[in-house]
C-alpha cells in the first residue's frame, strides 16, 4: 500500500511549505525584496523631499537628473521670521501640551489600574467614547467654543484638544504600564504606613518611568506634527510650522523648493527627540 501525500490544509501549514519549497536562497531573496520595499516607501519620500529642498526653482521637476544644487533654499526661508515664530509656537506648544498631558494621562492610567467603581467606569466610558469619535467631526465644535470663550488663535484654544486627545489615547497605554507592575510592592508600602499617594509616588512612578518616557516623547511628536486642529483654530498671532508650510501654495503654483525645504527643517527636532528617546520608547513598550 502506497502512502499517501499529505496536503496542508490550514494557512500557517500552506505557509510552511511554501517556504521549505523556497529554499534557503529563495528565503533570503525574499527578505531582501521585503527590506527594499519598506526601504522604498518609508525612506523614498524622505529622500525625494530632502532632495528637492537642495534644488533650484527649476530643477525641482526632475530632481534625479542634473547636478544642480544649492543651499539657498534653506538660507531664503531660514530668512523669514514668519517660519522662525512658527517653529517657536510649535515648540512651545508640543512641550506645553506634552507636559499637562502627562500630568492627567499618568494619574488617569493609575486610577484605571488600581481602582474600580461607578467614578472609573464612567470616565473610563468617557474616554472610551471620545476616542471613537473621528477628529475631523471635533473641528466645527472646537472653533465654536474657542471663539465663544475668546481663546480663538492663542495658545489656550489650540492647547486644550491636543490635551484632550493625549489624554483619551495615552490614559489606556498608560494603564497597561502600570497593569504590568507588580502591585504588591505599593502594598507594602501601605503596609509600612504610606499613603496611596505616597505609595503611587515612592513605588508606582519610579517603575513606570520608562512608559512615561516613552509617551511624552509619542506626545510631543504628535502635536508637533499635527495639522488639522492648527489649521482650524490658528490665524496670524499663533502660527505653527505644519500650517506655515502652507504659504507656499498660491494661485501662481508651488514653490516646491521652499517648501521642502522648510519641511526638512521642521524635521530636525522631531529627528532629534526621535534619536534621544529611541531607547526609552523601545523600553517603554516592552513593559
Amino acid at each position: 500500500m502506497s502512502a499517501s501525500l499529505a496536503v496542508p490544509t490550514t494557512p500557517a501549514e500552506r505557509a510552511t511549505g511554501f517556504f521549505e519549497f523556497l529554499g534557503v536562497a529563495g528565503r533570503r531573496m525574499l527578505l531582501i525584496l521585503a527590506v527594499l520595499a519598506i526601504v522604498c516607501i518609508f525612506i523614498g519620500p524622505v529622500a525625494i523631499l530632502i532632495v528637492t529642498s537642495l534644488r533650484p526653482p527649476y530643477g525641482v521637476y526632475y530632481i534625479w537628473r542634473g547636478s544642480e544644487f544649492t543651499i539657498d533654499n534653506f538660507i531664503e526661508v531660514i530668512g523669514q521670521p514668519a517660519i522662525i515664530h512658527s517653529m517657536w509656537n510649535s515648540f512651545v506648544l508640543s512641550t506645553i501640551a506634552t507636559v499637562v498631558s502627562l500630568g492627567v494621562t499618568v494619574t488617569s492610567g493609575y486610577m484605571l489600574s488600581r481602582f474600580t467603581g461607578p467614578i472609573q467606569r464612567t470616565w473610563f466610558g468617557v474616554i472610551y467614547v471620545f476616542r471613537t469619535v473621528p477628529y475631523i467631526s471635533w473641528v466645527l465644535p472646537l472653533y465654536l467654543v474657542t471663539t465663544s470663550l475668546g481663546i480663538y488663535d492663542s495658545y489656550l484654544g489650540l492647547l486644550l484638544p491636543h490635551v484632550a486627545v493625549h489624554v483619551c489615547f495615552f490614559s489606556w497605554i498608560m494603564k497597561g504600564f502600570f497593569d504590568s507592575i507588580n502591585p504588591s510592592m505599593e502594598h507594602a508600602a501601605l503596609i509600612d504606613g504610606c499613603t496611596r499617594w505616597g505609595a503611587f509616588r515612592r513605588v508606582a512612578l519610579p517603575s513606570a518611568l520608562p512608559g512615561i518616557a516613552a509617551l511624552a516623547i509619542l506626545s510631543w511628536l504628535w502635536t508637533w506634527n499635527e495639522f488639522l486642529f492648527a489649521l482650524i483654530l490658528t490665524a496670524q498671532r499663533t502660527p505653527v510650522i505644519t500650517v506655515t508650510m502652507a504659504q507656499f501654495v498660491s494661485e501662481t503654483g508651488t514653490e516646491w523648493n521652499l517648501m521642502s525645504a522648510t519641511a526638512v527643517l521642521a524635521m530636525l527636532p522631531a529627528l532629534i527627540v526621535t534619536i534621544f528617546g529611541q531607547k526609552y520608547v523601545i523600553r517603554g513598550l516592552r513593559m
